[in-house]
C-alpha cells in the first residue's frame, strides 16, 4: 500500500466513524478502532497530510477531525460499486411498492419506504402528463346519452373524463367509437395522439360525427393539458434527528423542500436510469441546499425516462447504504410504471 491508498484508508476509516457517531475523530480513535496496520505516529502524519489537502478539518481546539465536502467527494468517487441490498431488503421493496393501486400510491409508497430504508428526506417527482404515451383508452357508457372516458398512460396515470353526449348511444356504436379511438392512439406520446384525434370527426361515418366531436373535444383538452411538475415527499421529520448537522441552515433546507422548486431543478440532471448522481455541500447551486448532500437518479427506462427520484440530508451520510437504496427503488418503480 503507498502513501496515497494508505492516506485514503485513514479517510474512509473517518467518515465511517463521524457518520457513525456524529463525534470528531482522533487518531488514538482510528487506531484502536480500525486495523490500519501502521503506528499512531503514521496516522497522525496521515491525517495532517488530509487536512493540508483539503479533505479533512478541525473543527474547533478538539483533537479530532471531521470529513469536508472535498473528503466526502473523494470517498464517494472512489466506491468501486454500489453494494446492493440484501434479498430480504428487495423482497420487502417489491412487496410493499407491488401493493400500490395506482400512480398516487406508488408515488407515497416510494417515498415512504426511501424515507425509512435511508432515514432521510425521500423525494419523488411525479411524471407529468406531457413526457406520457397512451397506453389504452376505455370508452364507458354510464347513461345512454352519457360515456366515461377512461385514459391510461405508460406512466400509470388515469385521468377520468365524462363527456354529455346530447343525445342517445347505442353499445354498438360506442365501441365503435372505442376501437376508432385506441387505433388512433395507443402508443403515441400525447401531443401526437391530440393531433390524429383531432382529425377523427372528419374520418368516421357520419352516424358517428356528432359522438365523436364530442369526445374529442373533450380528451384534446384532457392531452393537451400539461400539469405543473410536482414532487412527493416523505421523511420530512428525519432532518430534524440532528440539528447539529445543519447550523444555522435547517430552517432554509425545509423552506427550500416545501418550495419544490429547488429540488425539482436537482432532480432534473438526475434522468438516467442507470447512474446515481451525489451532490454534496457546496456543490449544489441553491444556496439553501448547501448544508445537505443530495443522492438522486431517473427512474424509468432510458428510452422512456419518466421522472427523478432521491433522498436529501445532511452531508454526515451513509453514502454506500443511501446509494444503493435510492438506486433500488428506483429500479421497481421504473418496472412498476412501465409494466415490465
Amino acid at each position: 500500500m503507498n502513501a496515497d491508498e494508505r492516506r485514503f484508508e485513514v479517510l474512509r476509516a473517518i467518515v465511517a466513524d463521524y457518520v457513525s457517531n456524529q463525534e470528531p475523530v482522533g487518531s488514538k480513535a482510528l487506531v484502536d478502532r480500525h486495523n490500519l496496520g501502521v503506528s499512531s505516529a503514521t496516522v497522525r502524519n496521515d491525517m495532517a497530510a488530509l487536512e493540508d489537502e483539503g479533505y479533512i478539518a478541525q473543527p474547533h481546539t478538539s483533537a479530532g477531525r471531521v470529513p469536508t465536502d472535498k473528503g466526502y467527494r473523494l470517498f464517494v468517487d472512489k466506491l468501486s460499486e454500489i453494494k446492493p441490498l440484501s434479498q430480504a431488503e428487495k423482497r420487502a421493496i417489491r412487496s410493499f411498492l407491488d401493493g400500490a393501486i395506482d400512480l398516487d400510491d406508488v408515488m407515497r409508497r416510494s417515498v415512504r419506504l426511501l424515507a425509512q430504508l435511508t432515514r432521510q428526506v425521500a423525494v419523488i417527482q411525479v411524471p407529468t402528463l406531457s413526457r406520457a404515451a397512451v397506453r389504452h383508452l376505455e370508452v364507458l357508457p354510464i347513461t345512454p346519452s352519457r360515456l366515461m372516458l377512461v385514459l391510461i398512460t405508460d406512466t400509470g396515470r388515469v385521468d377520468q373524463r365524462i363527456v354529455e353526449l346530447g343525445d342517445v348511444i347505442s353499445e354498438e356504436h360506442t365501441a365503435q367509437l372505442r376501437g376508432v379511438l385506441n387505433q388512433a392512439m395507443a402508443g403515441q406520446r400525447l401531443a401526437e395522439a391530440s393531433a390524429k384525434v383531432a382529425e377523427l370527426p372528419d374520418e368516421v361515418p357520419p352516424n358517428l360525427r356528432d359522438p365523436m366531436l364530442r369526445v374529442a373535444t373533450v380528451l384534446i383538452e384532457t392531452l393537451v393539458e400539461h400539469p405543473e411538475e410536482r414532487l412527493v415527499l416523505g421523511g420530512t421529520a428525519n432532518l430534524t434527528r440532528s440539528i447539529t448537522d445543519f447550523p444555522g441552515s435547517l430552517r432554509q433546507v425545509l423552506e427550500a423542500l416545501e418550495e419544490q422548486v429547488v429540488v425539482l431543478k436537482l432532480l432534473a440532471a438526475s434522468r438516467d436510469p442507470g447512474r446515481v448522481l451525489v451532490r454534496i455541500g457546496e456543490e449544489n447551486e441553491a444556496a439553501e441546499m448547501r448544508s445537505t448532500s443530495v443522492v438522486s437518479i431517473g427512474y424509468g427506462s432510458r428510452d422512456n425516462p419518466l421522472g427523478g427520484l432521491g433522498v436529501v440530508g445532511p452531508t454526515r451520510m451513509d453514502y454506500p447504504g443511501t446509494m444503493a437504496a435510492v438506486r433500488a427503488v428506483a429500479n421497481y418503480v421504473g418496472e412498476i410504471l412501465t409494466g415490465r
